[in-house]
């Protein structure tokens, strides 16, 4: 079994390559980047980092209080935050500024703050999704807007608790980012009514909804689309764990329950009909393998969660047949077999505290919640940190903020500023 499923694995390192090759101009516009594994195509970049980082070409105020992270397509670059630097108002807002200086070229204002729960945990989190000449937005309290990418002007609003039923599972609002399929949009209001919706992207009207009995509700992961046998599939996890959709009726074809935890946050990984899929607070990651048949898709368990393999909010790469991730939120990332599930690394890092993840040309991106950003060479043999600085500004707020890379640069969103960086 598990040689067989190595095979299929480098089988679908070819079809990951295709696809990141799709996306070779190097946009990132959707949270994870526009196949949502949170690696860029970029090559020839810096393999070691001089003393105190890349170089910076540029920072900007005006993002606001926030996590989320950058979106970007054609040369402009999308985020959300409330309590903006530049307005003399505490609302949320999405905030479109050029790529290329990070001056501001328009704002709209959402509506109100997130302001649940202690003040770290405050503010917008929710990445923005660009399709073309619109970019969506959702917000913590669950309104999801339609705008252009031209000037800002909203053409529609959706209530995803008020219009479609739908809850969270925990507290903390919602933050996923939507998913543009063809004229669809796909997001996960959460709850038993519909689990998952599809809304015409143009009209916003419902195409679709799928149930999924007894779901506790939305967590924090965004869909990914995933190709057993050939048969397309939306993949996300919930409060209650992971699911699949029928993309064309709604039908939920198959789900894999957890036992209830604080929250599931981390975005599932998908490779050819492997489905990988973790949560924090010790309850850990899990790998299934879909097996079709015609119209129905079924799932066997490859391993059941194991509490080795957690990840809290930092997210999780797959690197050829390899997993990379911090071990909850401890700061100590690990290196595991995606097939068997074995931890070939477990090593404390540079930074303190949660770590998220991205990754390009051979190279892992770390960024630690106290603003520490380490350079790590992709290897399942050790931790090998080629390169750190600490993030201007950091250390007021957790840096909960995932890193991004498009076309040579290094974008980190730190609270109220937006800082590039040259990584050629």
């Amino acid at each position: 079994m598990l040689s067989s499923l190595r095979h299929l694995s480098l089988a679908a390192l070819a079809v990951s390559v295709a696809i990141s090759a799709e996306a070779a101009d190097g946009d990132w516009p959707t949270f994870r980047g526009a196949d949502r594994t949170a690696t860029a195509p970029d090559t020839g970049l810096l393999k070691t980092w001089p003393e105190n980082g890349p170089k910076l070409l540029w920072q900007t105020a005006g993002m606001g209080r926030g996590y989320a992270s950058p979106a970007i397509a054609d040369g402009k670059i999308y985020t959300m935050g409330d309590g903006l630097s530049t307005v003399d108002n505490a609302d949320e807002y999405l905030i479109c500024i050029n790529q290329s200086d990070g001056k501001e070229q328009w704002r709209t204002k959402l509506g109100d703050p997130w302001t649940s729960g202690p003040p770290p945990w405050q503010s917008s989190r929710s990445t923005p999704t660009v399709d073309g000449d619109s970019v969506y937005a959702l917000t913590a309290d669950g309104l999801l807007i339609k705008m252009a990418t031209k000037d800002g002007q909203e053409k529609w609003r959706k209530n995803l608790k008020e219009e479609f039923g739908g809850k969270k599972a925990d507290s903390w609002g919602y933050s996923e980012s939507v998913l543009i399929d063809g004229n669809h949009l796909i997001c996960t209001p959460g709850g038993e009514k519909n689990t998952m919706i599809a809304l015409d992207k143009n009209s916003g009207e419902l195409i679709w909804g799928c149930s999924r009995p007894g779901d506790r509700g939305a967590g924090h992961a965004s869909i990914v689309i995933s190709h057993p046998g050939g048969k397309k599939v939306y993949v996300t996890t919930t409060g209650t764990g992971a699911m699949a959709v029928d993309p064309e009726t709604g039908t939920l074809l198959w789900d894999y329950e957890i036992t209830k935890t604080t929250a599931v946050i981390p975005t599932p990984i998908v490779k050819d009909d492997l489905v990988f899929f973790t949560a924090g607070y010790g309850t850990g990651g899990a790998l299934v393998r879909q097996i079709t048949d015609g119209d129905a898709v079924r799932i066997e368990e490859i391993y059941p969660s194991d509490p080795k393999l957690q990840n809290k909010h930092g997210g999780v790469i797959l690197i050829g047949d390899h997993l990379y991730g911090d071990s909850g939120d401890s700061g100590t990332p690990f290196c595991a077999d995606l097939v068997s599930g074995e931890v070939l690394w477990k090593s404390r890092g540079a930074g303190k505290k949660s770590a998220c993840v991205a990754a390009a040309d051979g190279h892992l991106y770390f960024r630690y919640q106290d603003g520490t950003m380490t350079l790590v060479k992709a290897s399942p043999d050790e931790l090998q940190e080629v390169g750190e600085f600490k993030i201007p500004g950091s250390g007021e707020r957790p840096s909960w903020s995932h890193p991004v890379i498009s076309q040579g640069k290094l974008y980190l969103r730190e609270g109220d500023n937006l800082l590039c960086y040259s990584l050629k």
